[in-house]
């Protein structure tokens, strides 16, 4: 119970909601051995090319007569903008990202490969079809590689591209030593930093995370979130007493009347389980 308390408190007036979005290694936890395994075979078959019209055609095979022929419309006149805005609608950001792509490719602008990227990874942690996955994750790397084409040194698509690799291939490796190339040359990246701090928590190395998101702090004493991060990891480690000097940091530096009072009352419960 004390992990899903503290990460409720992490949820406050949503003010980690862009790391958990888009930064935060998603969970693979809930999968079985055969989904597993059917992923690393879907990952194989998989090309720089793989996208979302099968998806997109089930979906609209499931639509009322009448809208989908309004859908149909809308997509022959290139109107994705009011189709993004239609399926966000319909809680399937798979297919807004899906146009959001669609979009990038009529602008050919790099801020918008970037945010179809970003739109597909944010996806990913919503679908519940698991041959869908290996799809988003290979189109968001195709994304952020067309966002690099135009802008070779953004550092948040390089970022984004080694996350992908770690969670989404068989090639984890390749995607750790893309992070560590990027570290020689922007050590104090905060997203960079925190994107090492969340794979090291998810491989259970909390020692590492928690040296990572000190490092966040050092780099942005803006970024007070990164206490919460602490205090989780530090209670991960049954280390009660620390875990309730992080939260007090925040609570110190916090406006958010709502988010003191629930850590506040959080802390209390901690304390009662210090040996």
């Amino acid at each position: 119970m004390g992990t899903k308390k503290t990460q409720l408190i992490v949820l406050v007036g949503a003010l980690i909601l862009f790391v958990l979005l888009f930064i935060a290694p998603k969970s693979l936890s809930k999968l079985s051995e055969v989904d597993l395994q059917k992923q690393k075979s879907q990952k194989n078959e998989l090309s720089s090319e793989a996208n979302l019209s099968v998806f997109l055609t089930i979906a609209l095979k499931n639509t009322e007569p009448i809208k989908k022929a309004q859908l149909e419309n809308l997509i022959s006149q290139k109107k994705y903008d009011t189709l993004i805005v239609f399926w966000d609608k319909l809680k399937r950001p798979d297919l807004a990202a899906h146009f959001t792509e669609a979009q990038a490719q009529l602008n050919q602008k790099a801020d918008k490969w970037l945010k179809a990227g970003n739109r597909y990874y944010y996806a990913i942690q919503f679908s519940d079809d698991k041959t869908e996955i290996p799809v988003l994750y290979q189109s968001a790397m195709r994304c952020y590689n067309k966002n690099l084409a135009l802008d070779p040194n953004n550092i948040d698509a390089k970022i984004m591209i080694a996350s992908c690799y770690v969670e989404g291939t068989e090639n984890p490796m390749e995607g750790i030593s893309k992070l560590k190339e990027i570290e020689k040359i922007d050590s104090n990246n905060v997203k960079l930093q925190l994107t090492f701090a969340f794979f090291s928590v998810k491989s259970g190395q909390l020692d590492k995370a928690i040296s990572r998101f000190k490092k966040v702090i050092q780099s942005d004493s803006n970024y007070i979130e990164a206490y919460l991060h602490l205090a989780d990891a530090f209670e991960k480690q049954k280390n009660n007493s620390k875990a309730i000097e992080m939260l007090q940091k925040y609570i110190s530096k916090t406006n958010d009347i709502t988010a003191k009072n629930e850590i506040n009352n959080y802390i209390e419960q901690l304390k009662n389980n210090i040996n």
